[in-house]
């Protein structure tokens, strides 16, 4: 970043060349570039952005900071953090501690929290001119410190719902089974799909898991049967455990129907499943969509059996959303859309169990 601040085109900003900047500027930035702890200084009224190395991870792939203004490189959290910063050009520094904030580093918004101090940097004549952002990234203490809280309630909670859930599948699975050799083979299928959906919740402590993880986890028993045909795509989130399990069964029953009738049934088929996502914890609307497309024509079946009722039901209620199945003579097409404001890992604590199919439906 040494570098990087001798060869910018420092005219083109309000600071002026390097060779006018004032001994209270060069003395910040010195003291900021032999800092291993990320810093990052804005100067003047226009908050011009200097930065060191260590800060780089912060802005993750953001269009180059360098020579900015503060506010347009952290523009859609500047109605948060531009009142702390209005405060430092006051002349009153702010430490907070694990303070949360929607950035945009990967090209999607994502929960992040931050440790950090906006420290005022006075001139020759003891005026504020700039400020000293000294900042650290706690998103992932963060993270861990909740869980931990959570993880014991959450895991007698879980294991209620759990049991909850084998009965319901059980029931179901035996009531509309043909012969007690399809009732045991479906009634496995569904128990190992459901324990995938463990495993990951296993490794993300129970409290939630990544919604990739789990539809990969759901689908990984149908590799050897899909070919690769199967894509997916769709930004990081994290899911309630809940979510995680329901969305776990759900897959795991749309590609099953794939097999046996829809696209993967023939090798001209191929499954598309796909997500959107907004803002964490606003309104902003979440999409999730199965689409197949390449297999025999369909028909919206007579009689709804286990897989449908888990869908349009148990999943809907579980997200908080609406769930569509749309058959189409081109193929299946499932939608779930809920809003952010429902995929809360931390949902689940101190909730009811969610209802299931009940074994008369």
């Amino acid at each position: 970043m040494a570098a990087a601040i001798r060869e910018y085109d420092w005219e083109s900003t309000s600071l002026g060349p390097i060779e006018g900047w004032s001994a209270a500027l060069r003395t910040a930035v010195g003291i900021m570039l032999s800092s291993r702890f990320p810093k990052c200084i804005t100067w003047g009224r226009d908050l011009v952005t200097i930065y060191n190395d260590a800060f780089k991870p912060i802005l993750g792939e953001k269009p180059e900071a360098l020579g900015r203004p503060f506010a347009d490189v952290w523009r859609e959290a500047w109605d948060t953090i531009g009142p702390i910063a209005e405060r430092a050009y006051a002349g009153e520094a702010t430490f907070i501690e694990d303070f949360p904030l929607v950035v945009h580093r990967h090209g999607y918004p994502e929960q992040a929290w931050f440790t950090f101090c906006y420290s005022p940097i006075r001139d020759g004549a003891g005026k504020v001119a700039g400020m000293m952002d000294t900042v650290i990234e706690t998103t992932g203490k963060v993270i861990v410190e909740r869980n931990s809280r959570l993880i014991n309630a959450e895991l007698a909670h879980r294991m209620k719902n759990t049991l909850a859930m084998v009965s319901a599948i059980a029931t179901q699975t035996l009531q509309s089974a043909a012969s007690k050799e399809e009732a045991k083979a479906t009634l496995v299928k569904r128990l190992s799909a459901l324990g995938n959906a463990h495993s990951v919740l296993t490794g993300a402590s129970w409290v939630g898991a990544p919604i990739r993880a789990v539809i990969e986890g759901a689908l990984s028993p149908f590799e050897s049967v899909s070919g690769g045909r199967i894509s997916i795509e769709g930004p990081p989130l994290e899911l309630s455990a809940t979510q995680s399990l329901s969305l776990s069964l759900a897959i795991h029953e749309l590609a099953t129907n794939a097999v046996k009738y829809g696209a993967l049934c023939r090798d001209t088929g191929h499954v598309t499943l796909s997500w959107q996502a907004g803002e964490p914890g606003s309104d902003d609307e979440f999409r999730l969509v199965w689409t197949e497309h390449g297999g025999p024509s369909i028909e919206k079946p007579k009689r709804r059996g286990f897989g449908s009722l888990l869908i349009e039901q148990v999943l809907a209620a579980d997200f908080r959303g609406q769930v569509r199945l749309a058959f189409d003579p081109e193929g299946l097409r499932c939608e779930l859309s809920t809003t952010m404001t429902s995929l809360n890992p931390e949902a689940d604590h101190g909730s009811p169990p969610t209802c299931r199919p009940s074994p008369t439906a």
